[in-house]
């Protein structure tokens, strides 16, 4: 007799004791049992017995544990969501490393060096490497760099591994077009960039950063997402590249690529302008959703086509302009917005007029008083753009002082605007209510949460090291995959998460947002329904870190086999949440 282990897909294998005989010269076997429901521990000492060995003595001797939850939850979530055959359809050795940077970046983002280290034979961080199979990774020697580590060498695979996940970008791109788009859908984009350590990438130039960190290149990608806030798609353009300017690619996209026939595009004010409805967006027949910017709502408001009366209890009122001929335009109004525009204008002049005090204070010192018109200038210059507030001053400069009063026509002029903002759209009223549109245009926050994900703790994409232009593209497309992946965990493990799972409500399209009566009550229990602690989602993680694997040896010199530690209640229950077994 003896046991053999049967393949079996995506599941574990199963477990059978077989015995074999002779007949002539044909060989016959049968299977007496199924022992796939037995501890791998008594299968390891089974084993043993039918080669011979005792195993009665022998004592199950822990020989490593590794952190294993968070990786089981990861790997379980890829494999739900058909990641791995979507890169390639059978295992390779590529695939598991593309998929180990992509779980890597949810489990302990950081560089591939030191991704390569967390997965090193002996130093392992966590299971995620034996989960994959990826084996001893950087084992073969470079033979331009004899001398370099283990380490780096598995870095150097991981860096070809995302040359041949880039070469996959445009089919899994499509692939989760198909399954998120359809025609007719609404498709959300925006642009952010991210700071680079560097100057070698031709894609690094300086531009408006939105890192507020000018003192560093960047690079900027937009990002196609559904109007669930799902990504779909992602695009690495110039740091320099002016937002208006992406868009032609990304209609491209959805009409050529992904065969889109209608599409409703939301894009930001200073993204969706009118060249760009006039010569991208509109030639292929798609609507939009965007919004006016600031100087194009001020000849609106003096020319009284918005008045206070227009808005209604909804905060809200449609207008016609010629300026803007065939578009529906929606202005808001939002009392809570205006309040906080008065008090920031204030606390701002406020702000400016000390600073040009202190000017006025040091032509008036007694001691080397600031004099000259130049040098009187060039101080008050400097305490106006502090603030930006300028327009609002009228300043008087002589070679012994200065004087400023404030303009109350241009000030009288900007209070008119407070609280107030355009939607614009080319779709009928008969397709979408103006409510609708304002909302649909407030899922742009959605994107939003993809960049702050990206950007934070979770996700860590900047600052970026990369040194060639595609190998910062496939760090941004692994980036994508990874809070794609974390996306689904969130909604799945929603009842664990401080997540309101009603849904964050308005009392109008125009107010903020205000959790639902049972996510107000769930934040301050900090408890869910089922009397399980509400954990943050890198919380979450760490909790499911604890949850171990252990290597075990049968005996000093017998057969090693590995065992998952018993899952506390929120373990098992994250893991029933997500329909991933614990192995």
């Amino acid at each position: 007799m003896f046991i053999v282990e049967i393949p079996n897909r995506n599941s574990p294998p199963a477990i059978l004791l077989r015995e074999g005989w002779r007949e002539g010269s044909k060989v016959h076997t049968r299977t007496l049992a199924n022992l796939s429901h037995l501890a791998p521990e008594k299968i390891e000492a089974l084993k043993a017995a039918l080669k011979g060995g005792s195993v009665t003595n022998a004592v199950p001797i822990p020989e490593s544990s590794l952190p294993h939850g968070h990786v089981l939850a990861v790997t379980g979530m890829l494999e739900k969501l058909g990641l791995p055959k979507l890169l390639f359809g059978k295992r390779h050795h590529l695939r598991e490393l593309s998929l180990a940077l992509v779980a890597g970046r949810v489990i302990e983002p950081g560089s591939k060096l030191s991704l390569a280290q967390a997965l090193a034979k002996g130093a392992e961080h966590h299971s995620l490497g034996e989960v994959l199979g990826l084996g001893e990774l950087g084992k073969a020697i470079d033979p331009e760099n004899p001398e370099s580590s283990q380490e780096k060498r598995a870095a150097g695979e991981f860096y070809a591994a995302m040359d041949w996940l880039l070469e996959r970008q445009a089919k899994v791109e499509d692939a989760l077009a198909k399954r998120h788009l359809s025609s007719g859908c609404t498709v959300l984009y925006d642009l952010s960039s991210s700071y680079f350590e560097g100057s070698t990438c031709p894609l690094a130039k300086y531009g408006y950063s939105r890192d507020h960190r000018k003192d560093r290149p960047q690079v900027q990608y937009g990002l196609l997402c559904n109007e669930d806030g799902i990504p779909v798609a992602i695009e690495v353009v110039e740091g320099n590249t002016g937002d208006p300017k992406t868009i032609p690619a990304q209609v491209a996209r959805l009409k050529e690529r992904f065969g889109l026939e209608r599409v409703v595009v939301v894009g930001d004010r200073g993204m969706v302008t009118e060249a760009r409805i006039r010569e991208d967006i509109a030639t292929v027949g798609y609507d939009w959703i965007s919004a006016l910017v600031h100087k194009s709502i001020q000849p609106l408001v003096q020319a009284k086509v918005i008045t206070p009366s227009l808005f209604d209890e909804r905060g809200l009122g449609e207008i016609s302009h010629p300026d803007y001929p065939g578009e529906r335009l929606i202005a808001c109004f939002n009392p809570i917005r205006a309040e906080d525009q008065v008090r920031k204008r204030e606390e701002l002049l406020a702000l400016t007029e000390k600073g040009l005090q202190k000017v006025a204070d040091a032509c008036r010192r007694e001691k080397k008083p600031l004099q000259g018109v130049t040098e009187i200038g060039l101080k008050t210059g400097a305490a106006l753009a502090k603030f930006r507030m300028a327009k609002f001053f009228s300043i008087r400069i002589h070679d012994c002082g200065m004087s400023w009063h404030r303009k109350p026509e241009l000030l009288a002029k900007d209070a008119a605007m407070d609280g107030i903002y355009v939607i614009r759209t080319s779709l009928p009223k008969e397709a979408m209510g103006a409510e609708q549109a304002v909302l649909t245009y407030k899922r742009l926050a959605k994107v939003e949460r993809a960049f702050r994900t990206m950007k934070s703790v979770d996700l860590q994409v900047r600052p970026i090291y990369h040194r060639t232009e595609e190998r910062v593209k496939a760090h941004l497309f692994i980036c994508m995959l990874a809070y794609y992946v974390e996306w689904h965990l969130r909604e799945a493990w929603a009842p664990l998460l401080y997540t309101d799972e009603e849904g964050s409500q308005r009392d109008t399209p125009v107010a903020p947002v205000q959790a639902s009566e049972s996510g107000q009550l769930k934040k301050k229990r900090a408890h869910g329904v089922d009397g399980l602690p509400l954990q943050s989602f890198g919380g979450l993680m760490k909790s499911l870190a604890t949850l171990c694997q252990n290597r075990i040896r049968l005996g000093e010199k017998g057969p090693l086999y590995t065992r998952a530690t018993r899952p506390t209640p929120l373990q098992a229950k994250a893991f029933a949440l997500i329909d991933v077994a614990i192995a």
